[in-house]
């Protein structure tokens, strides 16, 4: 008997929409300060426009997992799309920060049903067993290549048109990924059990489960820091980080001001964690996820001690960048992968959305502070170590975790 193959259309269509969605989404810390240049506005504002889309993508990721599920998977990515390439043209008029801050509600929600939540889930069904680990790290992965070129790609165009052009451009962007959806065809995988149990039951049962309220709490740290470092870095190296040297190595890539090595940054991690991520599918076939969980959230917290602690120059911008990345999205298909172990396929999409609820309320919490923080103290410093704080707490919430299915999950299995 043949093997399944890895690589499927609808993979290839996953990996489409999440690259191409995480480049838009990933850039929006390159607008910081260019937004707040125009209208004069306080840094809090523009970060709190972010954390609300961050907040409004955590909140949509359950209803758009649960809309998936009821009515099909390229029906929720379809609204999703569009409410996203909506959200950015009416963003791009938005002239106060109440304007842009109502307006990111739509574009979260717009993330929400074109990202993780119900990508991964219709990847995760469709991937063979054996497969569906490494599946999901390359899916995720796809996400990390758009962070690698969304940021610079953002900076060059701001250097030719408004940021309010680029908003219209990367609206585009998304409404032309959404041709990919003819390939994103998900049968139906899931014992006849598990399709006569009702969406309500099986949440009431995993938020009932011990392990699936720590996987939901530990995962409030990774949507912190993420969140943080992607509104907040570019302004925090431009201001902070010494002028790159003019005739130096960064100088030869053409990162000539603080301002390109902060898009860079982002690019960076956004690069490193295209290796990160299909490692952490590779290893979560082999190893213990919640071990393997744990050691990303460590590994995380003594990158951002040791970066804050030491003097910020060019060199430790991108070398911390590159560790970073390593770890970035790393967590996505181990924790992804986690919920499917334990509680099976059928309702994944709504399962996973609510652990990335917890996700997002971190994202919020970490843009807003960072821009809050910032105003009344100047800096990011506090708000930094309070990430490592948090890392720190996901480390060790992870070892508890019971790693096997659930016992209900496994009667409806051999049923």
């Amino acid at each position: 008997m043949a093997k399944a193959p890895l690589v499927t259309p609808v993979l290839i269509a996953g990996c489409i929409l999440l690259m191409l969605g995480f480049a838009v989404r990933a850039s929006f810390g390159v607008f910081q300060i260019p937004i707040a240049a125009e209208f004069g506005w306080a840094r809090s504002e523009f970060s709190l426009a972010i954390a609300i889309q961050n907040l409004a993508w955590g909140i949509g990721q359950p209803l758009f997992g649960a809309l998936a599920e009821r009515f099909g998977d390229r029906r929720a990515i379809l609204a999703g799309g569009v409410m996203y390439a909506v959200g950015l043209v009416l963003s791009a008029f938005a002239t106060t920060p109440f304007a842009m801050q109502s307006l990111e509600v739509l574009v979260g929600f717009g993330i929400a049903g074109t990202g993780f939540g119900v990508v991964l889930a219709v990847v995760g069904r469709t991937a063979a067993p054996e497969h569906r680990s490494m599946a999901l790290g390359i899916a995720t992965a796809a996400g990390s290549a758009g962070q690698v070129f969304g940021p610079p790609v953002a900076e060059l165009l701001l250097g030719f048109v408004p940021w309010q052009g680029v908003f219209l451009i990367f609206a585009a962007v998304i409404l032309l990924s959404l041709l990919a959806l003819p390939l994103l065809r998900s049968p139906g995988v899931a014992t006849r059990a598990e399709l006569e149990e009702s969406l309500g039951t099986v949440l009431v049962r995993a938020f009932r489960d011990p392990s699936y309220l720590l996987i939901f709490v530990g995962f409030f740290s990774c949507g912190y820091q993420l969140a943080f470092i992607t509104a907040h870095f570019p302004a925090m190296v431009t201001e902070l980080c010494g002028t790159p040297d003019p005739g130096g190595l960064l100088a030869g890539l053409g990162i000539t001001t603080t301002s390109a090595l902060g898009a860079v940054a982002i690019g960076v991690i956004g690069l490193a964690n295209i290796v990160g991520t299909l490692t952490a599918g590779w290893l979560g076939k082999r190893h213990t996820r919640k071990y393997l969980l744990a050691a990303i959230y460590a590994g995380r917290t003594l990158a951002s001690a040791a970066f804050i602690l030491l003097p910020i120059t060019p060199a430790s911008v991108l070398l911390f960048s590159l560790v970073m990345g390593a770890l970035w999205l790393a967590t996505v298909p181990l924790t992804s992968g986690l919920v499917a172990h334990i509680y099976g396929l059928r309702y994944m999409g709504t399962l996973y959305g609510f652990v990335f609820l917890s996700h997002q309320i971190g994202g919020f919490l970490g843009a807003w502070l960072g821009g809050r923080m910032y105003d009344l103290t100047g800096d990011y410093t506090l708000v930094w170590w309070i990430g490592i704080g948090v890392g720190a707490f996901s480390a060790i919430v992870h070892l508890p975790v019971r790693e096997r299915p659930h016992p209900a999950t496994t009667a409806a299995a051999a049923a």
